[in-house]
């Protein structure tokens, strides 16, 4: 009971930080939201994988914050470019949308678990919530270090649906992978993003 307890908090600490993601524009607020996102998301994944395996995903997406938030800190010249290309550009436009979202996953998730036992509700919903806030964040930013934190989020939501079909070691260790690789291919993007070439310099 205590466990079903806390993984609804796991659900709900989720729809936070994707809204607080997705709304925000402060990149400082949205590395610290996806940081306490991963809380949530190793609760819900340590519901069927061992806690060694589950603590791997929480140090991995961790890593993955601290890069990012390290690399960003770094680029000074980026300060003034916090406006993002988002369109529509009104709060209220992605504040419906994680609303959407939160209905679509209301609904879908009593269905999934009728058609695949054993998953368990918060684990469905947690896992849907990330995908479909993810895929909303791609939709409406260009922003490279945000379409960073989308990836992020909608490789969250697969991991802890993921987990509850396959708890293999190997895939465990390949997601963790992929999320260290994501963030260091990020970190890259943003210093080479922000680097403007000399005027000597070939193309």
């Amino acid at each position: 009971m205590t466990n079903e307890i806390i993984s609804w908090l796991s659900v709900g600490l989720i729809l936070a930080t994707s809204a607080t993601i997705l709304i925000n524009r402060d990149w400082r607020v949205s590395l610290g939201s996806l940081a306490v996102q991963y809380i949530a998301v190793f609760w819900l994944v340590s519901r069927h994988l061992p806690f060694v395996m589950g603590s791997v995903k929480l140090i991995a997406g961790w890593m993955v914050v601290a890069a990012l938030g390290m690399t960003r800190l770094g680029l000074t010249n980026l300060d003034r470019e916090e406006e993002d290309t988002f369109w529509p550009r009104g709060r209220w436009f992605r504040i419906i949308l994680i609303m959407i979202v939160a209905l679509v996953t209301a609904g879908a998730t009593p269905r999934i678990e009728a058609a695949i036992p054993g998953l368990g509700l918060p684990v469905i919903a947690g896992g849907l919530l990330l995908i479909g806030a993810g895929v909303f964040h791609l939709g409406v930013t260009s922003d490279l270090l945000r379409v960073i934190l989308g990836l992020l989020t909608m490789l969250a939501g697969f991991e802890i649906i993921y987990a509850a079909v396959e708890s293999s070691i190997l895939v465990t260790g390949f997601l963790a992978v992929t999320n260290l690789g994501l963030g260091i291919v990020g970190s890259y993007l943003l210093v080479a993003g922000s680097t403007p070439l000399e005027s000597g310099e070939d193309l």
